[in-house]
């Protein structure tokens, strides 16, 4: 079974910064699109950043933009997500995921960020 370990959560102060990590079991290059996903509470989940498959195309949400930057090496089978700047409402459960050129995706299991004021 294909496996996502998420790492790099913790908590940190607010102007803090972290490094996630996303090591998938088998090749990256089977993976269209990775990304990072992330679930406040009482929230609904919402797309932070994803990636294209070689890296050449990165998306953002709007709150992600400036301070957080995606990036996957596919020799290691992960994808990054660099969080500088980090403010407590970005306090939440991050995921990653990978999309399958044929459509499937998959998720692992989460890492929780605390951003303290």
């Amino acid at each position: 079974q294909v496996q996502l370990v998420e790492s790099g959560g913790g908590l940190v102060q607010a102007g803090g910064s972290l490094r996630l990590s996303c090591a998938a079991s088998e090749s990256g290059n089977n993976f269209n699109t990775m990304g990072w996903y992330r679930q406040a509470p009482g929230k609904q989940r919402e797309l932070v950043a994803g990636i294209s498959s070689a890296g050449g195309v990165r998306r953002y949400a709007n709150s992600a933009k400036g301070r957080f930057t995606i990036s996957r090496d596919n020799a290691k089978n992960t994808v990054y997500l660099q969080m500088n700047s980090l403010k407590p409402e970005d306090t939440a459960v991050y995921y990653c995921y990978g999309t399958y050129y044929y459509g499937r995706q998959i998720w692992g299991q989460g890492t929780q960020v605390t951003v303290c004021s």
